[in-house]
């Protein structure tokens, strides 16, 4: 178990993006961020308490979080004096980079040397099975992107308080790094060997009651070169019932991939219904969900509609306006 509360470390972040992990523990897990921590040159601001590492040990902190994605998931040699000094000052540190902690040999012997520990996320726990394509009792909703970090994560997180709230059965199935970290489990299926990522969320999404929601955490897009892979494995051992479309509509161009432009929402939908129906042939596309925190109040409203008139599907931004429109659409299959 990592101990909270957590001390969130931004680094140099060169964008808000770059930090998502950082912004979902604040957005999800309030009570468990502290503060935050930046170095020169961070782009990122929570909107949190900017603490230095005793300051935040004052504060009662127990554990430094990278808060950090960046690509490749690398641990920065510009940070290792604070994360260091974390752990000589009494901190544990734990982080959901590719690149792992405990192969850090620094690192592990500063841990070593003070009695702290090192908490890699991104190992998977399980041995998982590979996918036998078998159906399962239950129901499943998985978010698809237009892009990567476009709120599929966020739609899912959304979902599961609406429908709690309304008394539905509904959990949200974490897939990476933030939403392990934010529910405490979950399978981290970027790190998982390619043959048994579609089984690892066959493994996640196991029987349920009838009437049963698991609300699969996204990962990728199918028209991310780069990370396409985990979107597949999602799609197909995740048998979704109901498909959700995500879409951050301020874009120029797929993240991380200047040469790609993103598709259209129809595009998505057509490419990612036809995909889920090889797995579950009943899946369809119920609604869409769109992130418009880089627009204002009165053009996001006026988007949402635009997109519902012409997707003929309910719209929303389920973290800004609510979840309703989708709940209410998982409710009717």
């Amino acid at each position: 178990m990592i101990d909270t509360p957590y001390l969130l470390f931004l680094g140099d972040a060169p964008d808000p993006l770059s930090a998502k992990v950082a912004q979902g523990i604040k957005d999800w897990r309030p009570e468990y961020a502290v503060g935050q921590y930046r170095m020169e040159g961070c782009q990122a601001d929570m909107g949190i308490p900017d603490l230095d590492i005793k300051e935040a040990i004052a504060q009662g902190c127990k554990t430094l979080v990278i808060g950090v994605a960046n690509r490749g998931g690398l641990i920065s040699q510009g940070w290792k004096k604070v994360l260091i000094e974390a752990l000589e000052e009494g901190l544990d540190l734990a982080s959901g980079l590719h690149n792992l902690l405990r192969d850090e040999p620094d690192l592990v012997a500063v841990a070593k040397a003070c009695g702290r520990q090192l908490h890699d996320v991104r190992i998977p726990s399980v041995k998982y099975p590979i996918a036998n394509g078998e159906k399962r009792t239950g129901k499943r909703c998985l978010a698809v992107g237009t892009d990567c970090s476009a709120g599929k994560m966020y739609t899912a997180l959304c979902m599961e308080r609406e429908m709690r709230e309304r008394g539905m059965k509904a959990t949200f199935r974490a897939t990476g790094q933030t939403g392990i970290l934010i529910t405490g489990d979950g399978v981290p299926l970027d790190a998982v060997i390619a043959d048994f990522m579609a089984g690892s969320i066959e493994y996640l999404t196991p029987d349920n009651d009838p009437d049963h929601w698991d609300l699969i955490e996204g990962q990728g897009s199918l028209f991310h070169v780069s990370y396409s892979g985990v979107t597949m494995a999602l799609i197909h051992g995740g048998q979704p019932d109901a498909l959700i479309l995500a879409h951050e509509p301020t874009r120029t161009h797929m993240r991380g991939l200047p040469g790609y432009k993103l598709p259209s929402l129809q595009e998505l939908s057509d490419m990612a219904l036809a995909l889920a129906k090889v797995a579950n042939p009943a899946c369809q596309v119920v609604g869409i969900s769109v992130n418009t925190q880089k627009m204002g109040e009165d053009e996001a409203k006026a988007y949402l509609a635009k997109v519902e008139e012409e997707m003929g599907l309910p719209t929303t931004d389920p973290f800004r306006f609510g979840a309703g429109k989708l709940v209410d659409a998982l409710a009717a299959i």
